[in-house]
């Protein structure tokens, strides 16, 4: 089980900056008050925490493992086509399971299973290049959109779409095509009830995107790179169960709660003016899921309103950092600069390999160690030297990354963004200041019934009527 160590945001660590633990403890009662209410929030359907019910349905999972089953000979690479939600988790995943270069492993060295390339941005340059370089006729595309009516995602999908119809015919480009939208309505679903794909797969309409990670969202793609994708939920109810979702719980258990342990820490920071969260992953196969978090903690927590309608501009914002390269970008910046931060290291306590250190012909200290050795010694020295310095450093540790444990740590830190909604007062499941860019942009591009916005734009920029 992962475990979350704070000792270092502790004053008998952080003197003048810590947290005193009869402060953590002045908190249980509104521990046991936050994890009843957001209980009563899963229940409910209509709202947008169907993500916390995903271990436990497995959603779609067996249409997911057949599907695989079915083309994963057929084809050589899956494009992922997506942005934000739909695209970050993928990432995260193929980043931690998959070796750094799955993609040039042979197909028999990936037993069947695909490439995976996620496309997640409208740069030419990049389009152009994946273009180039893909065998279309070889290639599975999973267009991803919850809306089914993202401006970027059907724009590289037209873009594909295009090519695959060059390269194979419009008959047969429909058996190169995954579909990954909402159950009703957008153009996506259109496309998909109209027989543009071979396959579709549906996002529960109360999970939203970047909490859709556990969802066909990331499963499809990570089943189609032979990840297991039953483990990522296993380990993601493990982590459920640990911190009693859907149960009652009593005051002790909150230090026992990793999750709102989490929320709690970076909340009582926010409020001591350490209004910056930097996750610092000390593993280059889960620097993946500080990006990830970043948009997890950003735009559910970013937010102008509180529940009450009060104008509160509140929300941490998250920085992402990879150890040891950081140290040598970033450190002295953590360590003398503003103290308005909280770092959260993110360990590895065993990694899957162990690299030797040899011998050098003149004698050097790190001969006979290893990188292994090596890399541990950089965080904790790392960590100590922040905390010298009065800088508040938390831990997650997960034991080794495998399914389980990566299962672990998204459901963890989707349970402390629902937990920190609840701390800071404010909806954590919806993101309004990412709409009006959105309409904007379709203003410009000439959608029709977004004239108004045209209208508004020119007070902004040097538009010609």
């Amino acid at each position: 089980m992962i475990i979350l160590k704070y000792d270092n945001a502790l004053d008998e660590k952080i003197y003048n900056e810590g947290l005193s633990k009869n402060h953590l403890f002045q908190n249980q009662k509104k521990f046991v008050e936050i994890h009843t209410t957001l209980n009563q929030k899963i229940k409910d359907e209509n709202l947008m925490l169907g993500w916390a019910k995903l271990p436990y349905i497995n959603f779609e999972v067996d249409k997911i493992l057949k599907m695989v089953q079915q083309v994963k000979n057929k084809f050589d690479t899956l494009l992922v086509l997506g942005i934000g939600g739909s695209a970050l988790g993928n990432i995260a995943l193929q980043m931690a399971l998959r070796d750094k270069f799955w993609n040039s492993f042979s197909k028999q060295q990936r037993k069947g299973y695909l490439k995976i390339y996620v496309f997640d941005n409208v740069d030419p340059d990049t389009a152009k290049s994946l273009i180039n370089h893909l065998d279309i006729k070889k290639t599975l595309i999973n267009v991803i959109s919850k809306a089914g009516d993202t401006a970027e995602t059907l724009a590289t999908f037209f873009v594909f779409y295009n090519q695959l119809i060059k390269k194979v015919g419009k008959t047969k480009a429909k058996d190169h095509i995954i579909i990954t939208t909402g159950p009703k309505t957008g153009f996506l679903r259109e496309l998909a009830n109209q027989g543009y794909c071979r396959y579709d797969f549906t996002i529960p309409e109360n999970v939203g995107g970047r909490f859709s990670v556990l969802s066909p969202v990331g499963l499809v793609s990570a089943a189609l790179a032979g990840i297991n994708i039953k483990q990522l939920l296993l380990g993601a109810k493990n982590m459920a169960e640990y911190c009693k979702v859907g149960k009652p719980v009593e005051q002790k258990d909150m230090l026992n709660n990793p999750a709102f342990m989490f929320a709690l820490i970076n909340y009582l920071f926010y409020q001591k003016g350490k209004h910056i969260c930097v996750m610092m992953a000390y593993s280059d196969r889960l620097y993946g899921f500080a990006d990830w978090f970043r948009q997890l903690w950003a735009e559910s927590l970013g937010k102008e309103k509180d529940n009450q309608g009060n104008t509160v501009n509140i929300g941490p914002t998250p920085i992402k950092a990879l150890g040891v390269t950081d140290q040598h970008s970033q450190l002295q910046l953590y360590r003398e600069g503003p103290n308005d931060k909280i770092i959260v290291f993110l360990s590895v306590e065993k990694f899957a390999a162990e690299v030797k250190i040899p011998k050098f012909p003149k004698p050097h200290y790190l001969s006979g160690h290893s990188l292994n050795e090596l890399l541990k010694a950089e965080e904790k020295a790392t960590m100590a030297s922040l905390t010298q310095a009065n800088r508040p450093n938390i831990n997650i540790i997960l034991p080794q990354i495998n399914e389980e444990s990566i299962g672990e740590l998204i459901y963890m830190l989707e349970l402390a963004t629902a937990y920190a909604g609840e701390l800071f007062n404010i909806d954590a499941f919806n993101q309004p200041g990412v709409v009006l860019g959105k309409n904007y942009t379709y203003a410009l591009l000439g959608r029709k019934g977004y004239e108004s916005y045209l209208q508004e734009l020119k007070k902004f920029l040097d538009i010609s009527s």
